[in-house]
């Protein structure tokens, strides 16, 4: 027979779903995380495939007063990631560089960046640089072009700073609400979540 002391202890604890969220929210805490999301940052830049985002985000619901030095981080390390990911279209495109492009199935949006580069420039990587759209693609494609080192490390610091520092004002902003509203549905918001990453790695293989 099981003690009402126990059902009740039981009962309040909180389910799977809400014990990683809690995990998350204090790992954001915690004196590794600013290295964890530059090295996301700095990664997803060049060959990891999933976004800053993920980790950016919970980071700024944890502490939205940090948003702004969040978002410059990320912006840092995004671009200095760009460079190697420029290096290796630039440098070993025929090793590395299409090993990674077939691995996540870009082959498609390689050659379509290719074809605009000579008609867009610039104007490529501002537009790509701020979209879902992976960005490793446009950091090799840029090396694979010997796209100029200098307008692409401006077009980068622009383009991936717009991208981190308007979730910083959307988290200053709304962090409150938006974490009220994560935490009372919690449940169909990883949900959502998941359906979400299943759909970006869909369009991603379709780009």
């Amino acid at each position: 027979m099981v003690q009402d002391g126990g059902v009740q202890a039981a009962a309040g604890r909180p389910g799977f779903i809400r014990r990683q969220y809690d995990r998350l929210i204090r790992a954001a805490h915690g004196p590794r995380a600013q290295w964890t999301l530059a090295g996301v940052a700095f990664a997803e830049s060049s060959f990891f495939p999933i976004p800053p985002d993920v980790v950016l985000i919970p980071m700024m619901l944890a502490n939205p007063r940090r948003a702004w030095w969040l978002a410059g981080l990320c912006t840092v390390a995004s671009v200095i990631g760009g460079l190697v990911g420029y290096a290796i279209g630039y440098f070993l495109f025929e090793t590395v560089g299409s090993w990674l492009i077939n691995l996540y199935g870009l082959q498609a949006g390689f050659h379509e960046f290719q074809q605009k580069y000579a008609e867009w420039g610039s104007w490529i990587i501002l537009a790509k640089g701020v979209t879902p759209i992976p960005y490793k693609l446009v950091t090799i494609t840029s090396g694979v072009a010997q796209f100029p080192i200098v307008p692409f490390i401006l077009s980068s610091i622009v383009s991936r700073g717009l991208r981190f520092f308007l979730i910083a004002v959307l988290m200053r902003i709304y962090g409150d609400q938006v974490r009220y509203y994560l935490e009372k549905y919690l449940n169909w918001a990883f949900w959502g979540f998941l359906v979400l990453v299943a759909l970006g790695f869909a369009v991603m293989t379709q780009i």
